[in-house]
């Protein structure tokens, strides 16, 4: 079972190093080229109590992974609903460690005051898709075409769920 805990600065590194691991696979994020530590700084601060950064750590202590809430828009009338980003050490993917992530952080949420979470996933991560579908998010939008990955368009689309 892995442990939750709220990351600290001295995290960054090792969350950076898990992020820029899934830039290649062009699958996960829209970035095309690996982000600095020092650039993810304010992201890091921008997380608080309600809005958590979490790293998720296996028995030894070791992390094996990160998930981030974010503020959907911003303003005050989104303030229960969230984004959320799952990433995972190299070595963790495809072990089922997905589901339960996203599981827990679904019996969380309402107890950070959050009663949507919404996930944005490329059209062609079928993985990440099946995960958040199988945890009951629907497709909420679809925005065709919007990222161009090495010359390649992709789409978006914008999963959700309702936290009861």
């Amino acid at each position: 079972m892995p442990s939750y805990r709220n990351a600290v600065i001295d995290d960054l590194d090792n969350i950076v190093s898990i992020y820029n691991s899934t830039i290649a696979t062009r699958m996960v994020t829209a970035d095309t080229e690996e982000v600095s530590t020092s650039s993810k700084r304010g992201w890091f601060e921008a997380h608080n109590e309600q809005l958590p950064l979490w790293v998720i750590e296996d028995e030894e202590k070791n992390t094996i992974g990160w998930v981030s809430f974010q503020a959907f828009y911003g303003r005050p009338a989104y303030a229960a609903t969230a984004e959320i980003s799952i990433y995972l050490h190299h070595t963790q993917r495809g072990k089922g460690l997905g589901k339960e992530i996203l599981l827990y952080t679904i019996g969380r949420a309402k107890t950070l005051g959050l009663k949507t979470l919404i996930g944005y996933i490329f059209s062609h991560n079928l993985p990440s898709l099946k995960l958040f579908r199988h945890a009951g998010f629907d497709e909420w939008g679809h925005l065709p075409n919007i990222a161009s990955l090495d010359g390649v368009e992709r789409s978006l689309l914008i999963l959700g769920r309702r936290i009861d």
